[in-house]
């Protein structure tokens, strides 16, 4: 039977548990991410491309950097948050957003011809791109309307990313066709094709880096928040404050899109459970 330190795995760096215990608080304090004893794994692989770059010989001297550098924080945070993300990832919130959110609002002429709707951790920009296409769709005097959708993302190279509006063939697979004609143009980079986002979509769209820890600078009312897979790995505390804010910025009856995996059952009880992870502001 093998010892136990022969199953542990072979690394290029020494990775001690004083190590992954300071990160860990290190990254709880900064974005609210709360890294179980799981994800060791993952902290040392995303981490040790930071070494490697930076051509560093040990996650001690790691954490020297991060004390005496405050510009390595962005890239620690970075290489933490996860950013799995695609196109009209449970459709069912944007066929939810645009039959009982967007059609009420656009059939009654009484209505202001204001929308505000928030895209919290978007990612690579998939979501509110397909917020925009959502409305785009559903309201046809588009240009006649206040519509603005913000997203925000603690990572600044996938926000890069979701500025440019550039993606690969693989990536828009699951627009469909109508909309890949409608909503972007193809281009050609050394014979592989991929695909920009129409001026269009983009003009309704506001790219800003955001924490989720420190105060909401937006003043509300939002008619629709999307904050879906990003609180997963808070620990409660942290969702209650942090859905006590985002409450403030809505009005009753407005929505709330949180992640298939997510809930707020004991979290907050200024919103009601109305749809598959969808909510309403009390």
């Amino acid at each position: 039977m093998p010892s136990p330190a022969r199953c542990l795995p072979l690394r290029e760096f020494a990775f001690g548990n004083e190590d992954f215990e300071a990160l860990r608080a290190l990254v709880k304090s900064l974005t609210g991410i709360n890294l179980s004893d799981q994800k060791r794994e993952l902290v040392y692989g995303r981490l040790s491309r930071r070494l490697r770059a930076l051509n560093l010989g040990s996650f001690q001297e790691y954490r020297k950097l991060l004390t005496a550098n405050p510009q390595e924080l962005v890239q620690l945070t970075n290489a933490i948050t996860t950013n799995l993300t695609a196109f009209f990832r449970e459709r069912h919130h944007f066929d939810y957003l645009r039959e009982q959110v967007l059609a009420p609002i656009a059939a009654d002429p009484r209505a202001t011809r204001r929308v505000r709707i928030w895209s919290a951790g978007c990612s690579t920009g998939e979501e509110p791109y397909s917020i925009a296409m959502t409305v785009a769709e559903a309201v046809p005097d588009l240009p006649r309307w206040d519509i603005r959708i913000l997203a925000t993302d603690l990572d600044s190279e996938v926000l890069a990313r979701a500025r440019a509006g550039v993606y690969s063939a693989e990536r828009v697979r699951g627009v469909g066709p109508e909309r890949l004609e409608r909503f972007f143009s193809e281009r050609r980079e050394a014979s592989t094709p991929s695909y920009q986002v129409a001026p269009e979509l983009a003009a309704l769209i506001t790219f800003k880096q955001l924490n989720l820890m420190h105060n909401l600078p937006m003043k509300g009312p939002l008619d629709a928040i999307f904050c879906r897979n990003t609180v997963i790995y808070f620990d409660k505390d942290t969702q209650r404050e942090l859905f006590g804010r985002i409450a403030a910025l809505q009005r009753p009856g407005d929505k709330l899109f949180l992640g298939h995996s997510e809930s707020l059952f004991q979290v907050s009880s200024d919103y009601t459970l109305i749809g598959r992870t969808v909510y309403r502001r009390n």
